[in-house]
C-alpha cells in the first residue's frame, strides 16, 4: 500500500469518463514518465469515476481500479 509520500492525486480523462483518485508516484518522479513507463493498466486508488459531460453523475467509487492506458486521453495532477 502506498504511503502519503508516494501518493499523488490525479485526474484522468478518457473519451467517456473523468476519473479522480491517487497513483503511487515516487517523490521527484514526473507524472509523464510514470504514464509512459506504465504497462497496460494504471492502478488508481480511492477512485471516483464520473460521466465526462457537463453535469455528469458519479457512476462508480472504489478503493482500487485499473485504468487501461490505451483509453487515457489526458492525465493531470490534482
Amino acid at each position: 500500500m502506498a504511503n502519503e509520500e508516494t501518493r499523488t492525486k490525479v485526474t484522468i480523462l478518457t473519451s467517456a469518463y473523468r476519473i479522480k483518485g491517487y497513483i503511487d508516484l515516487l517523490p521527484g518522479s514526473r507524472l509523464t514518465d510514470f504514464i509512459v513507463e506504465a504497462k497496460s493498466f494504471v492502478a488508481v486508488t480511492e477512485a471516483e469515476v464520473w460521466e465526462l459531460h457537463l453535469g455528469g453523475r458519479q457512476v462508480l467509487a472504489a478503493p482500487f481500479i485499473d485504468v487501461s492506458r490505451d483509453h487515457i486521453q489526458i492525465v493531470m495532477p490534482g
